[in-house]
């Protein structure tokens, strides 16, 4: 098994009061210190129950910025935390383990980047938000998994593409839309150590059973898939559908939310490997526990920085992502990002 699906110590270190209720002192400090408290669907269940948000990395920072919230906590990765930053320069951001990193951020080096386009002129980067703040300020268009097709669609088919930084994201979208793009090589551990062999096993006993899929998955996962989507799409998938039991292919911890809305349904995680490893768990998002929340946001620290230059250019590729992409209900409106 790859060295990186090593699960991290999940103790926070000495400086807690011994006897401390945790969730007690977590809800006095964010009054106390006006904070907002975001967890992805991919954090632990315990984290999701007391966010004040729970969502996916792009929603969750404009509910943020939408909020009069002077300090943002971030239960995600770091790339997710730079987002809210960028799109609330004005306000603290902090995230509980400065660690909590993505193998596609870690894949796509700005200065590798950089050289890459430069080597392509006549190419336009369009780029997946799971990449560092650097990276978006060297492309032209930000894209998420539920956007990237709808922004796609409004390219002319003429027009020359790189897309960063998952080659299996962007191989899915060129295999729906029959679109030529250069692809950077890279992968999400966790979408691409989901094991063929299992799904298959899976299907075979339950085969009434539809399949979500993330498109971060590669090729092989997908092509089993009844519905290929974003964590909130497959997520909304899960609820509409009439079955009662659904194979779920992406970070298993979604699947808190799916039996909160929907209990009286099963939903069967699709193993890694050989069916017995939890490399189908992010080890990224497993950083963040709740001891690491009370500290940072009693301390306010680590604080996430992104320099104003590179925020400026960052925050032009995700306003022509916001220009370009559909309007969903009840979505944030944080208007104009501020450049």
């Amino acid at each position: 098994m790859d060295a990186r699906l090593n699960f991290p110590n999940q103790t926070a270190g000495a400086d807690i009061p011994p006897g401390i209720d945790l969730l007690a002192e977590i809800n006095r400090l964010r009054k106390e210190k006006n904070a907002v408290i975001l967890a992805h669907y991919y954090q632990e269940p315990q984290i999701q129950d007391l966010a004040d948000f729970v969502g996916d990395s792009l929603d969750l920072s404009r509910k943020a910025a939408a909020t009069d919230a002077d300090v943002i906590v971030f239960c995600g990765v770091k790339f997710m935390a730079e987002v809210a930053k960028i799109l609330s320069p004005q306000k603290t951001v902090v995230l509980p383990d400065l660690k909590a990193g993505c193998s596609l951020e870690d894949s796509c080096p700005p200065e590798a980047f950089a050289k890459f386009r430069a080597a392509h002129p006549d190419h336009i980067a369009l780029t997946y938000i799971n990449c560092s703040a650097e990276v978006k300020a060297l492309s032209d268009i930000i894209v998420t998994s539920s956007s990237a097709e709808h922004i796609l669609s409004q390219l002319p088919a003429d027009q020359k593409i790189i897309f960063a930084p998952d080659r299996h994201l962007g191989g899915y979208l060129a295999r729906k839309t029959g679109r030529d793009m250069l692809l950077w090589e890279g992968s999400c551990i966790v979408h691409e150590n989901f094991s063929e062999q299992e799904l298959i096993k899976l299907k075979a006993e339950h085969p009434d059973a539809p399949v979500a899929a993330h498109p971060e998955c590669p090729a092989h996962i997908l092509d089993h898939a009844d519905y290929v989507g974003s964590t909130r799409g497959i997520l909304e998938y899960a609820m509409a559908s009439d079955a009662d039991t659904i194979l779920v292919a992406t970070e298993p911890n979604i699947i808190h939310q799916m039996q909160r809305e929907a209990p009286g349904k099963t939903f069967i995680g699709v193993p890694g490997a050989d069916g017995q490893c939890n490399c189908n768990m992010c080890p990224f998002m497993a950083l963040n526990t709740l001891e690491k929340l009370y500290l940072c946001l009693r301390d306010l620290t680590p604080q996430i920085e992104v320099p104003e230059d590179v925020r400026v250019k960052a925050a032009q590729s995700l306003q022509r992502m916001l220009d370009m992409a559909p309007k969903a209900p009840g979505q944030g409106d944080v208007g104009k990002i501020p450049g």
